[in-house]
């Protein structure tokens, strides 16, 4: 129903635009445009509505795409960001709609494929592919291609705006928990996000497990998973004349075990950053306390007069205790 970010918000091209992704998270979709736009050209798409656009990093990219196609592109986000306001005023082929996905949903056109990036949890998600499924008959289901199907979203919720999910459709949730890859609870210092569920797995619980559960009751339908970067899903008719051509460009990809390695050390160096980062800041809050104790303790005049006692007892030569003090100072500084 809206775009769901981190905690940090990251979002952004990696390796484009490090000025909207400073944490280097290689949050867009936009990372893995080349498998996506593969795909949209092998459906002969000529409309896309992305689900989701948020600041309009991949937006840009389909808009890119469009110009050459002559494509429509649509941008779904009930709060989109000021990047992709100023892309809607500067690209007169980009239709911005801000409402909730599932409003949106039930009343646009459908384009020939649909790109669901929105809020990661498994009742929106469910939610978006019953509407787009109410309104198409036979083989005309759109190409579907979604993003976040891997860690941590693909088998764990998290919620932009958690009231405006029905209580009894919401996973146990906490505020600001940190995830960790094959941590199943949460982990102090990871990956930082404003709601999410308290335990990931189990059911109706992640944004693969909602695709997965409305593709098994449709057996004309296939699901790949590209695990790059978060995770792309691709889901397709195999009536349709173009699902030789699909199945070509992503069979290969379909969760090949290098690729599965390769993000899934991605995620753990990630993550683990995050980690490290909160036990740096923990021991530079222990190290701020110890300096206000000795510092209290070099102005005490009863620790002065302790000092001098034992330096006559120690010899002169011996070091003192506030010599020992300003000495550990310089190296807190």
């Amino acid at each position: 129903m809206a775009t769901d970010s981190p905690e940090d918000d990251p979002g952004g091209l990696t390796t484009n635009s490090p000025g909207t992704d400073p944490a280097r998270w290689g949050h867009s979709l936009a990372n893995a445009i080349e498998f996506v736009l593969p795909c949209l050209d092998a459906a002969g798409a000529r409309s896309v509505a992305e689900i989701g656009a948020y600041a309009g990093d991949f937006t840009l990219r389909l808009l890119d795409w469009a110009a050459d196609t002559d494509a429509r592109v649509i941008a779904v986000d009930p709060l989109p960001a000021e990047p992709l306001i100023r892309l809607e005023a500067d690209r007169p082929n980009l239709v911005l709609i801000r409402k909730p996905s599932h409003e949106a949903l039930a009343t646009i056109d459908l384009p020939d494929a649909l790109v669901i990036d929105g809020d990661h949890n498994y009742h929106t998600v469910s939610e978006e592919l019953w509407i787009i499924d109410e309104r198409v008959s036979g083989s005309d289901m759109p190409l579907l291609i979604f993003h976040d199907v891997c860690w941590p979203h693909g088998r764990r919720d998290t919620y932009y705006t958690p009231d405006q999910i029905p209580d009894e459709e919401r996973q146990p949730m906490v505020e600001g928990g940190g995830l960790f890859p094959g941590e199943p609870g949460l982990m102090p210092g990871g990956l930082p996000y404003k709601w999410a569920a308290g335990q990931e797995g189990g059911p109706r619980n992640g944004v693969l497990t909602a695709i997965e559960d409305f593709v098994s009751g449709k057996p004309d339908l296939r699901l790949a998973v590209i695990p790059v970067f978060f995770g792309v899903g691709i889901v397709w008719d195999t009536r349709q004349p173009w699902s030789d051509a699909i199945a070509e460009i992503v069979g290969p990809v379909d969760r090949n075990p290098v690729l599965v390695r390769l993000e899934a050390n991605r995620v753990f160096h990630l993550a683990s950053q995050y980690v490290q980062r909160a036990r740096l800041e923990q021991q530079r809050r222990r190290s701020a306390e110890i300096e206000i104790l000795l510092r209290e303790l070099l102005a005490s005049s009863a620790f002065r007069k302790a000092d001098r006692v034992s330096q006559l007892r120690r010899g002169s030569s011996s070091t003192s205790w506030q010599e020992q003090i300003e000495y550990l100072l310089r190296d807190l500084d």
